[in-house]
C-alpha cells in the first residue's frame, strides 16, 4: 500500500510541475502574474521546509541524508541542488554524482533524491513526446489496472 501511495504522490507532484512549466511557456501575461502570485509563495515555502530538514547537525552532517552506517557531510546534494537552481541559476555545469553513475538505465538527471530531476526541459528529452515533460515523461506509463493493483502476481 505504501508503494502505491508513494507512486500516486510522486505522479501528482510531477504532473503539477509539468503544468506549471506549461503555464510558464504558454500562458499570457495576466495569467502568468496570477499564477506567480499564487504559486511562488507555495514553492518557496516548500523549498524552505525541505531545506530545513537537511540543515546540518552539530557534527556537520545532514540528518536526512545520513544513515546509521554512512554519514553525509553538509552540504548534502539537496543543498547543492538548491544553490545551483536558486542562486547560481543553473549556470554551473552539472557534476554527475556517484549515485547517478551507478543507476544503469536511468536518465542521468533523474536522481531519486534530487529536486534537479524536476527540471522539465532538457536537450536530451526524447523528441517523440514533445508535450510531456518531467521525469515521468521519460518512463513508459504503467497501464491503469497496474497503477492501483500493482503488477500481476504469478
Amino acid at each position: 500500500m505504501d508503494k502505491i501511495l508513494g507512486q500516486v504522490l510522486r505522479n501528482a507532484v510531477w504532473e503539477r510541475l509539468d503544468m506549471l512549466s506549461d503555464l510558464a511557456d504558454r500562458a499570457d501575461e495576466p495569467s502568468l502574474v496570477s499564477v506567480a502570485r499564487s504559486e511562488l509563495p507555495r514553492l518557496t515555502d516548500g523549498w524552505r521546509v525541505m531545506l530545513r530538514s537537511h540543515e546540518p547537525d552539530d557534527g556537520g552532517h545532514c540528518p536526512t541524508c545520513s544513515t546509521r552506517w554512512r554519514r553525509v557531510k553538509a552540504p548534502c546534494t539537496v543543498w547543492q541542488v538548491a544553490h545551483e537552481h536558486l542562486v547560481a541559476g543553473g549556470l554551473a555545469p552539472e557534476q554527475p554524482s556517484k549515485r547517478k553513475l551507478r543507476r544503469k538505465g536511468a536518465p542521468a538527471h533523474a536522481s531519486a533524491h534530487s529536486p534537479s530531476a524536476a527540471s522539465p526541459r532538457r536537450s536530451e528529452e526524447p523528441a517523440a513526446i514533445p508535450e510531456q515533460t518531467g521525469r515521468h515523461a521519460l518512463v513508459t506509463p504503467t497501464p491503469a489496472r497496474h497503477a492501483v493493483a500493482g503488477p500481476p502476481t504469478r
